[in-house]
């Protein structure tokens, strides 16, 4: 459906695309994540037309795009703002893309009774649009663009100004929907909650670069460098030496999967993978901290040197604030990580 052939855009000396390839296949969710600046918004304003390319290509269904304006590109847009008409009722809004097609009155009608249907807005075609709440306008916006079947959708953060509890109830909603209609989306977010649970794939960008791409347990379970690993929010990362299946580090032994690189490296260990075990029988760590979250714990463990270690822990394990423990590591949470270079 799209191709990303060495995509480059300049803003004057710097590139905020670099030679970026990406591939989306019909049906499939795409989500890009990177912190500011990374490039995810111009990579999608590229793909829609709205920012010229200083190199590369960019193919819809097999046709270079070079020089086809926004409106034949066969693409529809939903931002963060919704970019709603204010004049216009909710019916007249999703008709908007039907109208400019030339779409007869009764082809609109049934159109925009049948998408309202689909995103939870029955029967509100003549209510105005300051009347609705952020998440119903969001519900419009989306109809909007879908109502001349795009055959690749783009979302633009999509839910960036709803709280978070709508935002989690909203994204479920969202990859049930475009599951039933079939739709390609390319879809841009800072939050990664909201990228993991929606997309089949999570495209992390870095300077311009795609820093790793995967299905979303994969690029959860496995970062590929030191960079991906701390944007996703893991801070448990030390030098280490790995020497076959063991890694030395300022934290001492721990366990690394069978076939990780050799030799001087960082090493990921996931909160989840630190396992607390009486002093005894370790070196003693000492319980910083704790926070409470949910039904789990983060508890901050700071040995006698080196960097502090973060562990996810059940209610029911959480020791005392200043008390000692030993450690453990599950090799299944801990990762070798690839080189950080962009």
């Amino acid at each position: 459906m799209l191709v990303l052939d060495g995509a480059t855009v300049r803003f004057g000396a710097r590139a905020a695309l670099d030679g970026v390839d990406l591939e989306v296949a019909d049906h499939e969710i795409v989500s890009v994540l990177g912190p500011s600046g990374s490039g995810k918004s111009t990579l999608l304003r590229a793909v829609a037309g709205l920012q010229a390319l200083a190199g590369g290509r960019v193919l819809l269904g097999g046709a270079d795009q070079r020089g086809v304006p926004v409106h034949r590109r066969g693409v529809g847009l939903m931002f963060q703002d919704h970019q709603l008409f204010p004049q216009r009722d909710v019916g007249g809004n999703v008709a908007f893309g039907l109208r400019m097609r030339g779409a007869g009155r009764a082809e609109q009608a049934g159109r925009v009774t049948e998408l309202l249907d689909l995103v939870g807005l029955p029967g509100a075609e003549r209510r105005p649009v300051a009347a609705l709440s952020g998440g119903e306008q969001q519900r419009v916006a989306l109809a909007r663009a879908l109502a001349p079947s795009p055959r690749l959708l783009m979302l633009d953060e999509p839910l960036g100004q709803l709280d978070r509890g709508l935002r989690e109830r909203l994204v479920v909603e969202l990859r049930q929907l475009f599951g039933r209609l079939g739709t390609t989306v390319l879809a841009v977010t800072h939050d990664q909650g909201e990228a993991f649970a929606l997309a089949d794939r999570v495209v992390v960008m870095r300077d311009g670069r795609i820093a790793q791409s995967g299905a979303p347990v994969e690029v959860w379970s496995r970062p590929a460098s030191e960079f991906v690993a701390r944007f996703l929010g893991f801070d448990n990362v030390v030098a280490a030496r790995v020497t076959g299946p063991v890694a030395e580090t300022a934290w001492g032994k721990v366990p690394v999967p069978d076939g990780s690189p050799q030799g001087e490296r960082r090493l990921l260990v996931r909160p989840g993978g630190v396992r607390l075990v009486p002093a005894e029988e370790r070196p003693a760590w000492t319980v910083e901290s704790r926070t409470f979250r949910g039904s789990r714990v983060a508890v901050r463990l700071r040995p006698v040197e080196g960097p502090p270690l973060d562990a996810e822990l059940p209610l029911r394990e959480v020791p005392e604030e200043g008390a000692a423990v030993g450690v453990e590591f599950r090799v299944e949470d801990v990762v070798v990580l690839g080189d950080d270079t962009p």
